[in-house]
C-alpha cells in the first residue's frame, strides 16, 4: 500500500498529554545556519569533509544551508505561529573559538545571545546543545576527539557559553548522538572527519562521554537551576531469526550500540562482554573517568527514527554482526523502516533497564520525496502520517508509565542532511534553496493544528 492511499491514522490530541508537556522542533547549527565564513567563524570538520570530493552525495556543504544566521527571525516566527513552546538548537563551536586556547569570538557570542532573545520573545523555551558534530578543524588537526586535550577544549567552550547564556537558557544538552560522532565519523567514515579506525572510534566515544560527565557540574555551577542531559540515538533491536547465532549477534551489537553508552552513563561501566570482544581496541581509561561519566543528570534525551534487525555475519567488522536492510516493510525516502511501535518499545526498555528520570524525545522525524504543487503547496502525506502515528505511540508509552516530558520533531526546516547533502528533506517547513523561501508543509500545518488544538 502506498503512502498516498494509506488510511488516515488515528491521531492523539494535545489534550491527551500533560498540560506542561513540552512541544518543540529541533535543528542543528551546521545544518541550517550557513554564513560559513562570516563574523569570525572558522573551519569545522564538516566544512573540510564536505570540501573533499565524493564525501557528500550532491557535492554540497553547509556554507549557505538555510541562511538561518540572517533569517532566524522568520524561522522563529514560523515556530511561534506553529504553537511550539520549546526550540532545540545547537551552538557552532567554530563561531566561538577560532583557535585552541584563544579568546572567545565576541561576534559569535553576540549571535547566540540574539538568537536566545529571539526565542524568548516568541515564547520558545531554549534548549541548547553544545556539540552537534561541528568540531573546529584546528582541533581535528591535533587528533580530534581521540586527543584528550579536546575534552579540555570542550569544557572551555561549555564554560564560556553557559556563562554568557545561563541566565536565559536553563536546559542544556552536552552532546548529540555520541554514537554518530564516534562510530559513523571515525570508524564507518561516512561522516566527518571520515576516519575508519575502530580503536580511534572507541577512544573518541570515551572522550566524548568523559567531556559530558565533566561538563555537567561545570554547567550547574554557571547556570542557576540548570537542567542538564545528553541526547542518544537509540534503536529497538531485533534478531534476524531465532537461530542462536543471530540472537548472539544481536547481543553483541546491543552491547556496542546501546549499552556502551547507557551503561556507563548510569554507573555500570562499559559492558564487560563488549570489552572482552573488542580486545585491543578498548579505549584508554584514566582514573576517575568512569566516575565522571556516571554523573547524575536531570534528563535523558532520546532520538528515535527506526528499529534495527541484526544477523550473525562472520568477518563483518567489528563484532561479526550486521544490521540488515529493511525487508518488505514501509520505509521512508532514507530507506529507514517506519515503525511507530518501536518508539514505545524503546522507551519501555530504557525505563525498565535504567530508570533515568525524565525523558525527552529530542529528535523524531522522517524524510520523504516532497513535491510542490502548482499552487506552491506541499502535501507531504507520509510525513504527516509518520508524525501522527509516532505521537500515538508516545502517548501509549506514557500511559504505560514512561516519564516522557517533551517531544521535539526533527526538523523545523529542511536542511543540509550531512552526507546526503540537500537530496533529503526532513523539515516540517520546505526550503527553496535558490530563493530561501520558507513554506509550511502539510505536516507542519497538521502539527500546528495539533498544538493549537484546532
Amino acid at each position: 500500500m502506498t503512502t498516498a492511499n494509506r488510511p488516515e491514522p488515528a491521531a492523539p490530541a494535545r489534550s491527551d498529554f500533560a498540560s506542561d508537556f513540552l512541544w518543540g522542533c529541533a535543528t542543528s547549527s551546521y545544518q541550517i545556519e550557513g554564513a560559513g565564513s562570516v563574523d569570525g567563524r572558522v573551519e569545522s570538520i564538516w566544512d573540510r569533509f564536505a570540501a573533499t570530493p565524493g564525501k557528500v552525495r550532491d557535492g554540497s556543504s553547509g556554507a549557505v544551508a538555510c541562511d538561518h544566521y540572517h533569517r532566524w527571525p522568520e524561522d522563529f516566527d514560523i515556530g511561534r505561529d506553529m504553537g511550539l513552546n520549546a526550540y532545540r538548537f545547537s551552538i557552532a563551536w567554530p563561531r566561538i573559538f577560532g583557535e585552541a586556547g584563544g579568546q572567545p569570538n565576541q561576534k559569535g557570542l553576540d549571535f547566540y545571545s540574539r538568537l536566545v532573545d529571539g526565542m524568548l520573545e516568541r515564547g520558545l523555551q531554549p534548549w541548547a546543545t553544545l556539540y552537534h558534530w561541528d568540531l573546529p578543524q584546528y582541533l581535528q588537526d591535533r587528533g580530534g576527539w581521540a586527543n584528550r586535550e579536546t575534552v579540555d577544549a570542550f569544557l572551555e567552550f561549555a564554560d564560556v557559553m553557559t556563562r554568557r547564556l545561563g541566565e536565559r537558557v536553563k536546559h542544556w544538552i552536552t552532546h548529540n548522538e555520541p554514537w554518530c560522532t564516534a562510530i559513523i565519523g571515525n570508524f564507518e567514515g561516512w561522516h566527518a572527519p571520515g576516519l575508519t579506525d575502530f580503536k580511534t572510534a572507541l577512544q573518541v566515544a570515551h572522550h566524548v562521554l568523559v567531556s559530558h560527565g565533566k561538563a555537567v557540574p561545570l554547567i550547574r555551577a554557571n547556570v542557576p537551576d540548570a537542567q542538564v542531559g545528553i541526547a542518544l540515538s537509540l534503536h529497538p533491536l531485533r534478531a534476524a531469526s531465532s537461530k542462536p547465532e543471530d540472537l548472539a549477534a544481536m547481543e553483541r551489537h546491543d552491547g556496542l550500540r546501546y549499552r556502551w553508552f547507557l551503561d556507563p552513563l548510569h554507573g555500570r561501566g562499559y559492558p564487560q562482554a563488549t570489552l572482552d570482544a573488542i580486545g585491543d581496541a578498548a579505549p584508554t581509561i584514566l582514573p576517575g573517568d568512569m566516575e565522571a561519566i556516571a554523573v547524575d543528570t536531570d534528563f535523558l534525551g532520546v532520538n528515535y527514527y527506526f528499529p534495527e534487525t541484526i544477523a550473525h555475519a562472520p568477518g563483518h567488522a567489528p563484532l561479526d554482526a550486521e544490521v540488515l536492510p529493511p525487508g518488505e516493510v514501509e520505509t521512508t525516502a532514507m530507506g529507514w523502516e517506519v515503525a511507530p511501535q518501536g518508539l514505545a518499545e524503546l522507551l519501555l526498555r530504557i525505563e525498565k533497564d535504567y530508570h533515568p528520570g525524565p525523558i525527552y524525545i529530542t529528535e523524531n522525524g522522517s524524510c520523504y520525496e516532497d513535491s510542490v504543487d502548482a499552487g506552491g503547496e506541499i502535501d507531504d502525506v507520509g510525513r504527516r502520517h509518520y508524525l501522527m502515528r509516532h505521537l500515538a505511540s508516545l502517548r501509549a508509552a506514557i500511559a504505560d508509565g514512561v516519564p516522557v516530558k517533551g517531544y521535539f520533531a526533527w526538523s523545523l526546516l529542511d536542511n543540509f542532511e550531512w552526507a546526503e547533502g540537500y537530496l533529503r528533506r526532513f523539515g516540517l517547513t520546505h526550503i527553496d534553496y535558490d530563493t530561501q523561501q520558507r513554506t509550511l508543509k502539510g505536516s507542519g500545518k497538521w502539527y500546528r493544528s495539533f498544538l493549537r488544538q484546532e
